[in-house]
């Protein structure tokens, strides 16, 4: 017979319509992997399980240490990522050596590193004036209390991200004209006016001075460092008035602290060590100073937070591996229980592949279901968990994705072995198994 006469013959076509599609192959693969777990659903519910707790724990621990660091890094934003802090260093002195005066930095080394001769990598400055101790009698009416006053340069609030809830923030005239004018905290507002009220306009008096309130700042959440100690006082609970009045009123031009922001991340350092310097040189070396910046605490907080996630993962991976674990257990229980069976199948004409995609389809069935409901669970723990606490503690779309991932690979990998043994069986020995 021919090519052509083969083609044509009946017995070819019967042979082509009754060959499985690729579709028809793996759905009928499936329909036995699912009727196969059904014949032991305990086993099968208790695998899904375990893969469930493990994917749960993943979208837990994923969505808890995102949430931390964006709360985290949401307070470090309050302080300005590139900002830097220069100050006169006070320790130990020698014994019998003179302690020279002052603060180490006065308004005219502002000016300078401002006019960026001496320091090409910072963008902005601003003189950072208080007293030691912080507090000053605040009165208002016939109420009085202890508040820190700060007394800071328009530039202040760009480098630090100070916003006003009412009003506005200072401008260039009340600097250079020493005007009366102060910026209030949320907490002093509430102290002496109302949350609910626009208390601009009013004033308020720091000693013999009476101060007009040109705006109110808004509030700053630093709840969380609060917490571990890494900041000295309540950022709401302060006034701000302008440097030059409070040198006026201190009457000194010595600045205690430069405030200063770097024009990148990357050159914070080189900004450091070029205002450091600077102040060594047109100082003569009398003084020795701290220099601080947020990257330090931001690559300190990443450290941290890295480790914690990276303990939090293994624990769920932990999870996931006991997962596994059961569904290869099942898969290695189900070849022993279905050994004739599959010896039925291959002296039929069933292919070793044949035998191991339906394995593997049961244990990716298993890890497929676990991974879905983990996923689900994950998302409903994280919705009661948002309402309760107030805070978002939804889980990014990427770790979902991630997470159903790794579960499906998990099922892939804790079947195979099983699987590979059951499609390399002779057809006569498990044709004789009892």
């Amino acid at each position: 017979m021919v090519k052509s006469d083969w083609i044509t013959s009946p017995l070819h076509k019967a042979a082509t319509v009754y060959r499985p599609t690729f579709t028809r192959f793996w759905l009928d693969s499936l329909e036995q992997a699912m009727f196969a777990l059904r014949e032991n659903r305990l086993r099968t519910l208790l695998s899904i399980l375990g893969v469930m707790i493990g994917v749960l724990a993943v979208i837990v621990v994923g969505t808890v240490g995102k949430t931390g660091r964006d709360m985290v890094f949401a307070e470090f934003q309050t302080f300005g990522l590139n900002a830097m802090w220069i100050y006169r260093f006070w320790g130990e002195q020698h014994p019998f050596a003179s302690v020279p005066a002052g603060s180490g930095i006065t308004t005219e080394d502002v000016m300078a590193i401002r006019a960026g001769a001496c320091c090409p990598a910072v963008s902005r400055v601003s003189p950072w004036v208080y007293t030691n101790p912080w507090e000053v009698l605040i009165r208002v009416g016939n109420r009085y209390s202890r508040i820190k006053v700060d007394g800071v340069d328009v530039d202040y609030f760009n480098i630090v991200n100070e916003e006003v809830k009412y009003g506005r923030l200072f401008r260039e005239d009340d600097i250079r004209d020493r005007k009366p004018v102060v910026l209030i905290g949320t907490k002093v507002q509430e102290r002496f006016f109302s949350m609910n009220s626009n208390p601009v306009g009013e004033s308020i008096r720091m000693g013999d001075i009476r101060l007009t309130i040109i705006g109110v700042l808004k509030n700053k959440d630093r709840q969380f460092l609060s917490s571990i100690g890494a900041v000295a006082y309540d950022v709401n609970d302060r006034i701000v008035i302008p440097y030059s009045l409070y040198q006026q009123v201190l009457a000194s031009k010595d600045v205690h602290t430069l405030v200063a922001e770097a024009k990148d991340t990357s050159l914070v350092q080189s900004a450091l060590q070029q205002i450091n310097s600077f102040l060594t040189r047109k100082h003569g070396g009398k003084y020795a100073y701290i220099l601080e910046d947020m990257q330090t605490w931001v690559e300190t907080a990443n450290r941290y937070l890295r480790i914690i996630t990276v303990i939090g993962v293994v624990g769920a991976g932990v999870s996931l591996l006991v997962g596994g674990l059961g569904i290869m257990n099942i898969m290695a229980t189900s070849v022993v229980e279905r050994t004739r069976e599959i010896g039925i199948r291959k002296a039929i004409g069933a292919r070793q592949k044949d035998i191991l995609s339906q394995f593997i389809l049961e244990a990716l069935f298993i890890s497929a279901i676990g991974g879905v409901l983990g996923l689900a669970l994950g998302l409903v723990v994280g919705l009661i968990a948002s309402s309760t606490l107030g805070i978002s503690l939804m889980p990014p779309f990427s770790l979902l994705i991630i997470a159903v991932g790794v579960a499906s690979l998990t099922g892939i990998v804790s079947g195979y072995y099983p699987a590979k043994r059951a499609a390399a069986m002779r057809p006569v020995d498990a044709l004789r198994y009892e």
